[in-house]
Formats: structure tokens, C-alpha cells, sequence
């Protein structure tokens, strides 16, 4: 008696971009957070300020990965 395995689903590669991707959302979120609780006006913009620029990353990376025919989660 053997038992079957079930064929397993062809393993996509993770790439660096994908990393990036998630990492910079991430990023940009916590800024964001960050930019929300804090006391100065100076601190909050530039908060902010990072906070735009790891949206741009992440935006890079997002296209990056499309140009390889990848589906992309949509824009948290």
C-alpha cells in the first residue's frame, strides 16, 4: 500500500524587492505612528518627511516587482 503525496504548487522565488516592499510599508507606518504622538511640530514633520520617503520606496519596489509579472498586495 503506498500513499500518495499531492503535487505541490510550483515554489515561487521571494525577492528582494518583495522584502523591500513590505519592510518600507512598514517603515512608513510606524513614522506615521511616530509623527501622531509627538509633542513638537518640528518632530511631527519630520516624521512625516521619512514617513513620505519609505512610501516612495516602497512605491519603487511595488513597480519593480510588477514589471516582473508579480501581483502585489494593495497599498496599506
Amino acid at each position: 500500500m503506498t500513499t500518495r503525496v499531492p503535487p505541490r504548487a510550483p515554489r515561487r522565488s521571494i525577492t528582494l524587492d518583495g522584502q523591500l516592499l513590505g519592510y518600507w510599508e512598514r517603515e512608513a507606518a510606524r513614522l506615521e505612528t511616530l509623527a501622531a504622538a509627538t509633542r513638537f511640530a518640528w518632530q511631527r514633520r519630520r516624521y512625516l518627511r521619512k514617513a513620505e520617503a519609505a512610501h516612495a520606496k516602497a512605491e519603487l519596489s511595488r513597480r519593480r516587482e510588477v514589471a516582473r509579472g508579480r501581483e502585489t498586495p494593495s497599498e496599506t
